[in-house]
């Protein structure tokens, strides 16, 4: 368990001072009591009269004590209830998964979609994330020569737009490097959250087993969608990551950022020509039995989140319990009130 405010924990410290000042006053209590000599006639009384009055006077210390052990009690709870405590506590959610691969090698830096490839892919897809659905998980995952998970799946917009707006530019291009890596994130996601996000098996970790194949397109929980002009200049092959997909029913929605006549970039001096590459794309959606858009196409990201199935799953998440700590340290306060003024006819 946690504290929002652990600070006023410290709160706790008048606890013990209270069951100190109550003892002392029911020593001081005692005191009195005997200096009136009422013990010393307690005691001087038969014996069948001694035991009922003794057993009386127990009763009486209990009914004393009894209040006062509600208050103490009542009083720690209301404290940890100011402290604002939290439990991790398993929640049913009914979600589904997408996973934005996006393309950040140097090409993405051609103008022939304005500003560059990049900003259009990033428009395309914040405007994916604004419309949501509550049941709809988004983790993005970045590729160039490599690939690699920059935020996992959550249902938190501000996280997903500041993980995509963070995308830059950078080196070649290995599609199958970012098919690999989305697949990783589907699968740790899907393990839950003791799993980890290694998409490097350099990075630690062991590989996973070769998973039986499926027929393309049955694992509908969860869906890549690949951003990216579709030049692949690193290996290994798109087409084997695409099979892989396949082979573990994942749908991959490819998106092409670019056009067929291109554009030239200045790469490190070098004039490169760079252009859109829909047959590769497209060969990669059929692979899987997804579905290929250019970017321009306004009902490219409908037609993905409404693809994705939800399934009923458990995770653990934080959870503030003040109310439970509040409302029981409360009840606790009336029930020792109440045998107070039931018992001693006061408050306590």
């Amino acid at each position: 368990m946690t504290f929002l405010w652990p600070s006023f924990l410290l709160l706790l410290i008048l606890v013990p001072l209270g069951v100190w000042l109550f003892v002392m006053l029911e020593r001081r209590r005692r005191r009195r009591i005997a200096g009136y000599g009422m013990l010393t006639r307690l005691a001087g009384e038969g014996g069948g009269a001694g035991q009922t009055e003794s057993r009386s006077a127990t009763a009486a210390r209990w009914r004393r004590r009894v209040p006062a052990a509600c208050l103490v009690l009542g009083l720690t709870l209301v404290v940890f209830a100011i402290a604002r405590p939290q439990a991790v506590v398993s929640v049913p959610r009914v979600e589904g998964t997408v996973i934005l691969a996006f393309d950040v090698s140097n090409s993405m830096a051609a103008t022939d979609l304005a500003p560059t490839r990049m900003e259009a892919a990033k428009t395309a897809a914040l405007a994916f994330v604004q419309h949501q659905p509550p049941t709809v998980r988004i983790g993005v995952v970045a590729f160039s020569d490599t690939g690699f998970s920059i935020q996992v799946p959550t249902d938190d917009p501000a996280q997903i737009t500041a993980a995509i707006q963070r995308l830059q530019p950078e080196r070649g291009t290995a599609i199958a490097r970012g098919i690999l890596a989305s697949l990783t994130a589907i699968a740790t996601d899907a393990a839950g959250p003791g799993a980890g996000y290694y998409t490097n098996p350099s990075l630690g970790g062991s590989p996973a087993p070769s998973p039986t194949p499926v027929p393309a397109g049955s694992f509908k929980d969860a869906v890549i969608v690949l951003l990216t002009d579709g030049e692949n200049n690193q290996n290994p092959d798109p087409l084997e990551a695409a099979k892989a997909a396949a082979d573990q029913g994942v749908r991959i929605y490819t998106v092409g950022i670019g056009t067929a006549a291109g554009s030239d970039l200045d790469i490190q001096g070098f004039k490169v020509h760079s252009q859109l590459d829909e047959a590769m794309l497209k060969q990669i959606a059929s692979v899987t039995n997804g579905t290929y858009y250019a970017a321009a196409d306004p009902g490219a990201f409908d037609a993905v989140y409404q693809g994705v199935q939800t399934r009923l799953v458990i995770r653990p998440e934080p959870m503030e319990v003040t109310s439970l700590f509040a409302g029981a340290g409360l009840l606790v306060l009336l029930v020792g009130g109440a045998a107070s003024l039931v018992w001693l006819g006061r408050a306590p």
